[in-house]
């Protein structure tokens, strides 16, 4: 008899992959995994991450376009509002001021005082409503910085400022008979009253727990900018001397209020703009971290 056949050879075991060894599951057949599961295919790259945030300046133009052809047609009527109550104020003041020191002063007070209507009270208002509202969010969830957002929005509420504020001041000039030779340092006046007085609005609009209180705190500001900005100082109390001295459109006044004289003193109108420039650095950097604090809440 022939010997048997042999049994066929059994395969070796495979032996257990090694630790650090990589399988390319995608080469299994789906009929040999658990289910017929289908099988895993190796993950790719991990989707890019957010694009950086936009720079600081091309973020203020936009947040500065944005706002102000927003807000053209509801703020042109309060701004004839703003020149309408300069005007009349120094139509009032007529029949007190003669002429001299005090119509200087009362010309260049009612003159900034329409950068205190628009620049501090009705963006103390803008503010308080936007926070009210939620519209904070809105900015929050945009790549810019917070400073392009009140900078932004500062800078076009003191746009609207320009008209009104050279409409009073030639209609004083002629009224009191001031000379208009220097009124071009209006160009230097707005801004940097309108700087100061804007991050003090914007400050006020977002520190203030509700939009009414807001509302309340920039009325309150354009009613101190109006006593203490027209009056004359020769005729105010010591104590009230010093609370103008805190004001910041009170160095704007000064400033412009010095080159109605015939031979104007140009240090002290530097130096009184100088001071104006650096409130305004001031109360927009306090606006700015004002806005941080009101956008993570």
């Amino acid at each position: 008899m022939g010997e048997p056949a042999s049994a066929p050879a059994s395969e070796p075991p495979s032996e257990p992959p090694s630790e650090g060894e990589q399988h390319d599951v995608s080469a299994v057949p789906a009929d040999v995994l658990p289910g017929g599961a289908l099988p895993v295919r190796e993950a790719g790259p991990e989707p890019a991450g957010l694009g950086p945030r936009a720079r600081l300046w091309p973020s203020l133009a936009a947040v500065y376009r944005a706002q102000l052809s927003r807000a053209r047609v509801a703020r042109i009527p309060l701004l004839f509002v703003a020149t309408f109550q300069s005007v009349g104020i120094m139509i009032l003041m007529r029949g007190v001021v003669d002429g001299g020191g005090e119509a200087q002063a009362v010309v260049a007070g009612s003159s900034v005082l329409v950068v205190a209507f628009v620049a501090l009270n009705l963006l103390a208002q803008y503010f308080g409503q936007l926070r009210a509202s939620g519209g904070l969010d809105h900015y929050a969830t945009l790549p810019v910085p917070p400073a392009a957002v009140v900078l932004g929005a500062a800078g076009a509420y003191a746009s609207f400022t320009v008209p009104g504020t050279v409409v009073t001041a030639v209609f004083g000039c002629v009224l009191f008979g001031l000379p208009l030779a220097h009124l071009w340092v209006l160009a230097a006046v707005i801004p940097l009253a309108g700087a100061a007085l804007a991050g003090l609005g914007a400050a006020l609009g977002l520190l203030a727990p509700r939009p009414e209180l807001a509302t309340l705190l920039g009325q309150l500001g354009m009613s101190a900018a109006l006593l203490l900005g027209v009056l004359p100082a020769e005729r105010m109390p010591e104590a009230v001397r010093l609370a103008r001295d805190l004001l910041p459109s009170t160095y704007g006044v000064e400033a412009l209020a010095r080159t109605f004289g015939p031979h104007p003193d140009w240090a002290h109108v530097l130096g009184d703009l100088a001071v104006c420039g650096g409130v305004g650095v001031v109360s927009l950097a306090v606006a700015t971290w004002a806005y941080r604090r009101a956008a993570v809440r």
